[in-house]
């Protein structure tokens, strides 16, 4: 949730520093600070607790002239939310340093640093690091040198900006798991985690690939040398001016749009938060590790969509965590009389942070014997974010359609993060725990393939333009994809849809199923396949039109009756999200033939904020 700026300019960077932090606010944040070398190369530092209002304040009072510097606003993750705390953090009088990100083995340097003589001010991971580069540049004498040898060091995420005294005309980046953008000026060059942050000087960006190390210069030189040291180059991209969020761009409505910036928002939604072969628990707040470590249950309490991302998510907790989880609705959670077995943890899932049932039941929570509170929301600075002990912040970024899609996959991204965090925590399964990370650094592309079958999923959609009913089917982990499916289907299109387990077929649905009543079912190749075929005949049996979305390695032919669509394979345990995607397409062409309002179906409003 952090934010970098940074620059190396022909004038004064104090209120260029200032205005990007101010465009990085929505990431949230609880500290902000700057650092700028003066002409005469001194170092000269401002930071706050709170808002960049009050870093503001003070720069008003004391001002930092100077064309070189960079700025940070701070989302706490090591050490309280204080001014000590606030990045840039220094060595001596000679460096600063930005971070966005986690340092997995700072304990360790820490007291190595420590042993020999280095002094540390704040709480955080990142001092460590100012004194690395310190220690390096005593040898070196050259800035990007140093940090390529401390980065060699590094276990972990990061985005880092760094300057130095004796390189007054000098800012140096570096990239491992958390973004960073170089901004392209007129004989001036800038450093930041978001382009927005930098829109007010230029519109066009080099985005760093991962482990790319970047040296902006004097008169806007930009040097890029890749993990390897190599010196490389990056193609330079002209920014699209305008509010992406409020425009459909090429697409017909904000629900395909945001269907289609799924691949991108599950990235940003990973960035920064697994290191090289586990989750970053850190990520989740100061309190995370010792919190999930007490923990002996898991409560998730939400509504509609999020309650079936947390529906999912209990699969998970259970199976890679080895821990008793339940899931509530939340309207119906706070009437009645709730038992907390001890140690309980409280978990609440919202997009908005302002879901009128979810955060009453949070408030409900907070007057009983929970264990803390964790808040996975869409929306920094919301309530539910406020008063949760901890945070996981999604980064779907706005969404307009009423039907959540980024949202939810967004949700269940964020959720296989906390599952594998509490995994790593109470020590399961590390090698499992190393398979899933390595899956979801190929989500995004897998995805991607699953949206190239669009074509393909509009095609079938004719088939449903004259029904009035559906039944949606699954397994496992996917009966709540299922549910999900079931929603989205109702919410645009307005045909009744069901969803059930498949194994509960014989005990009432089966009833309903003719040649009118198309079934649609997800078939991952997993442990319940094999089922799932055998409940997939009996609907054929009684006339059932079935509507297959399986995994490429599945062995269910085509038929009359019987419509195919192959998947990519993925991981079983995030198979969940992948196979989201099909249905989410499936409701809106359907939605589209029908007629109906997409994006602002009937009755229906996209923040539930009253009971």
């Amino acid at each position: 949730m952090c934010g970098i700026v940074g620059a190396v300019a022909q004038r004064n960077v104090q209120e260029i520093l200032l205005e990007g932090l101010k465009r990085l606010e929505y990431r949230g944040y609880d500290s902000a600070g700057m650092a700028v070398l003066d002409g005469r190369s001194r170092l000269h530092r401002q930071r706050a607790a709170g808002k960049v209002a009050a870093l503001a304040d003070c720069l008003e009072s004391v001002p930092l002239a100077g064309g070189t510097g960079i700025a940070h606003t701070r989302w706490a993750t090591h050490g309280r939310p204080t001014e000590r705390n606030a990045h840039p953090h220094q060595s001596g009088e000679d460096v600063a340093i930005v971070h966005n990100g986690i340092i997995e083995n700072y304990e360790s340097l820490k007291q190595e640093l420590a042993e020999q003589g280095y002094t540390f001010a704040s709480e955080t991971d990142t001092e460590v690091v100012a004194h690395l580069v310190a220690r390096e540049y005593e040898s070196t004498q050259d800035l990007l040198t140093s940090l390529q040898h401390v980065l060699a060091r590094l276990h972990g995420a990061y985005a880092l900006g760094v300057v130095h005294a004796s390189e007054p005309k000098v800012v140096i980046g570096a990239r491992k798991g958390s973004p960073l953008v170089v901004g392209v000026g007129i004989e001036e060059a800038f450093l930041a985690s978001d382009p927005l942050a930098l829109l007010q000087v230029t519109d066009r960006f080099i985005y760093l690939r991962e482990g790319d190390v970047v040296r902006l210069s004097e008169g806007g030189r930009i040097e890029i040398f890749d993990a390897q040291g190599q010196a490389v180059s990056r193609p330079v991209q002209t920014y699209e001016h305008g509010d992406g969020a409020s425009s459909k761009g090429d697409y017909r409505h904000f629900m395909l749009k945001e269907i289609h910036e799924q691949p991108k928002v599950i990235e940003a939604t990973l960035e920064g938060r697994i290191g090289d072969n586990g989750v970053l628990v850190k990520s989740f707040g100061i309190e995370a590790e010792s919190l999930f470590s007490r923990a002996k249950q898991i409560h998730i309490v939400a509504c509609g969509t999020s309650y079936h991302a947390g529906m999912v998510a209990r699969y998970w907790l259970e199976r890679y965590a080895g821990i008793p989880t339940q899931v509530e609705v939340a309207s119906e959670y706070r009437y009645r009389r709730v038992v907390v077995p001890e140690g309980t943890l409280f978990v609440t899932l919202s997009q908005s942070g302002e879901t009128a049932d979810t955060l009453a039941a949070l408030r409900f929570a907070q007057e009983r014997d929970y264990l803390g509170s964790l808040a996975i929301c869409n929306v920094p600075g919301s309530s539910l974010v406020r008063e949760s002990d901890l945070t996981l912040m999604t980064q779907a970024g706005p969404e307009i359609g009423v039907a959540s899609t980024k949202a939810f996959t967004t949700q269940l991204t964020a959720l296989m993060l906390f599952t594998l965090a509490l995994a790593k925590v109470r020590g399961q399964e590390p090698e499992r725990q190393a398979q899933i990370v390595e899956g979801l650094r190929s989500l995004p592309e897998r995805v991607k393939e699953v949206l190239r079958l669009d074509p393909q999923i509009e095609a079938l959609s004719a088939a449903f333009a004259e029904k009035h009913h559906a039944l949606f089917l699954g397994r496992g982990s996917h009966f709540p994809i299922a549910l999900e499916g079931a929603l989205k289907l109702k919410e645009i299109s307005y045909i009744h849809a069901e969803a059930y387990p498949a194994g509960e077929l014989k005990h009432g649905p089966l009833a309903l199923v003719d040649s009118e009543m198309p079934v649609i079912s997800v078939a991952p190749n997993d442990e319940l396949l094999d089922k799932l075929k055998s409940n997939l005949q009996e609907v054929r049996a009684r006339g059932g039109e079935l509507f297959v979305f399986a995994d490429e390695n599945v062995a269910i032919e085509r038929a009359e009756g019987v419509h195919m669509l192959r998947l990519p394979h993925i991981d079983d345990a995030l198979a969940p999200i992948l196979y989201t995607l099909p249905l989410q397409l499936l409701s809106y062409h359907v939605a589209v033939l029908k007629g109906t309002d997409v994006d602002q179906p009937r009755n229906l409003a996209k923040s539930v904020t009253v009971e």
